[in-house]
């Protein structure tokens, strides 16, 4: 059975062919051995879940006897078998498939995992001198002949040089998660289409980009499931997951991700890593993400999204805040980039509202929504960003909002990030912004530490009032850290899946206005503060 998917349901007038299904499952048993860990050199015994996946993608047919199925996603957790699992099909498909001059390939994110599928396919064959007499292994090139050289198998990475020209007859993505892209992906798949019956395998496990190639092929796995493939009858979706908000520390809700649990999964493993998680908050969303399949909002958690989210919600206006003194973050950009601008208003003594303003080169916005499906220009008509034309952002623009905020808020100082400053002073000195309260606040540890952690602990605490702006949370959810041997921590664009210039912007403003209050040391007492 596939989880929570019925393939009967809209199978139109394809057949269930139990022999064709039966092949496939005995090929795995009677020609493959494993060929790494306890069960190297036995026979590879599919287990339920497995065969239900192979008895489906090769039994189902159309009227004219071709495979119903032409893509899959397979989404389990790791140490599931997921490579062998690849492995075997790839070899299935090779031997048995009966396609002239087929071209297989697996592909993989990185040289490194593309090899581990290669290394079990060759290595399956080479446990086996009947399929060993069919083909030549060629190793250097990660590829393998079959039949004289009439059908070929061949391992490729996101860096390869040459991804174009190909006529492919099955697909293995192994790790699609990993994908840098999707040129890649969507480079193979095009070239299916001269096949009579094309296959395209993902097989993978969660990762934490919402606007990557894997995460819209999960979407769709997850609509095909909702209706029993009405909308997509040629689409087979497996998913096995834990659910967002299920306990993750419940042994009952890891059987629900791994398959294998018991198996190929130690659950002794499986109860140390959550140990660990447990005292590390860091690893909580390595395990969530790598072991349970669930897609978390960061690679290593920093700012939890759920405190984040349960915010207060309060009713500010414009007469609310119309000469209120706030402290002002900038964080300036290449011109090609984004630039943000955060003021931070003390509500009272514990809670503190943020109003961010974003700009980007409309250019850049166009581009980054086609490729990377980051709604900027959303963003933008629903009023959370600027856009100014061009492939570059108009500091001018910047200007403008300055002096707006400043004749409309008590803006007491501004942080700004000494680097990219230069571009835009002269253009603030030009519009009359009062350059005597730009403070240039470092980016180090020493300066960031502090307000670091004040900010993590309002978030935490949630004393923090964003009011749900969709640009800032996106940008928290990317948010990481980095953390030096003395445990000071700042945020980390380096580290960062993608932009948080506006919790940055928020974090200086937090820094300066730490500064600034009479009863705290300021960090700059060593150094004292640079005006200009």
């Amino acid at each position: 059975m596939i989880p929570n998917y019925d393939c009967t349901a809209n199978a139109g007038a394809c057949e269930f062919d139990y022999q064709a299904a039966q092949d496939a499952v005995d090929f795995f048993t009677d020609h493959l051995q494993l060929i790494e860990g306890e069960c190297a050199n036995r026979p590879f015994m599919l287990e339920e879940w497995q065969q239900a996946i192979l008895g489906n993608l090769f039994g189902w047919k159309r009227p004219d006897g071709t495979r119903r199925y032409r893509t899959s996603f397979i989404f389990v957790s790791r140490k599931n078998g997921k490579s062998p699992y690849a492995a075997g099909i790839i070899n299935y498909v090779a031997f048995c498939d009966g396609e002239a001059g087929a071209q297989i390939y697996s592909a993989a994110g990185e040289k490194e995992q593309a090899a581990l599928v290669f290394r079990h396919c060759a290595g399956m064959i080479q446990r086996n001198p009947a399929l060993e007499a069919k083909c030549r292994i060629y190793r250097t090139f990660k590829s393998i002949e079959f039949y004289g050289g009439t059908c070929f198998y061949k391992a490729i990475s996101a860096d390869a040089k040459t991804k174009h020209g190909f006529n492919a007859h099955c697909i293995v993505v192994d790790e699609l998660h990993v994908q840098r892209n999707r040129e890649l992906v969507d480079t193979l798949v095009t070239s299916t289409a001269s096949r009579l019956q094309p296959l395209t395998i993902h097989i993978t496990t969660a990762g934490y980009d919402k606007h990557s190639i894997c995460y819209e092929i999960y979407d769709q796995a997850k609509r095909v499931m909702e209706n029993d493939g009405a909308d997509d009858d040629e689409f087979l979706p497996v998913v096995y997951e834990a659910a967002e908000d299920d306990d993750w520390t419940d042994e009952k809700v890891w059987e629900k991700a791994n398959p294998n649990l018991d198996i190929s999964v130690s659950r002794d493993y499986l109860r140390k890593a959550c140990e660990h998680a447990k005292r590390v908050p860091a690893y909580e969303n390595t395990f969530k993400r790598l072991h349970l399949n669930i897609w978390t909002e960061q690679d290593v958690r920093w700012l939890p999204m759920r405190d984040w989210d349960a915010a207060p919600k309060v009713n500010i206006t414009e007469d609310f805040l119309r000469g209120r003194p706030c402290i002002a973050g900038l964080d300036l950009s290449s011109r090609k980039d984004i630039t943000s601008l955060v003021l931070l208003f003390p509500l009272d003594d514990n809670t503190f509202y943020l109003q961010p303003h974003f700009w980007i080169p409309r250019d850049n916005a166009v581009q980054r929504e086609h490729t990377d499906r980051v709604p900027y220009l959303t963003w933008e008509r629903q009023g959370f960003l600027n856009a100014t034309e061009g492939n570059t952002i108009d500091y001018n623009r910047v200007g403008e909002t300055l002096l707006n905020v400043m004749g409309r808020y008590d803006v007491q100082k501004i942080a700004f990030d000494r680097v990219f400053f230069d571009g835009i002073k002269q253009i603030l000195d030009g519009q009359g912004v009062p350059v005597d309260k730009l403070i240039e606040f470092g980016q180090g540890f020493l300066s960031m530490s502090g307000p670091t952690k004040e900010f993590e602990a309002m978030v935490l605490s949630r004393r923090i009032v964003h009011n749900d702006n969709p640009v800032l949370r996106w940008m928290a959810s990317n948010a990481a850290i980095d953390m030096d041997a003395a445990g000071n921590i700042k945020p980390s664009k380096k580290l960062a899946r993608e932009k948080i210039d506006g919790i940055v912007a928020a974090i200086m403003a937090m820094g300066l206005h730490l500064t600034l209050q009479p009863d705290r040391p300021s960090v700059y007492e060593d150094r004292g503060i640079i005006s200009l």
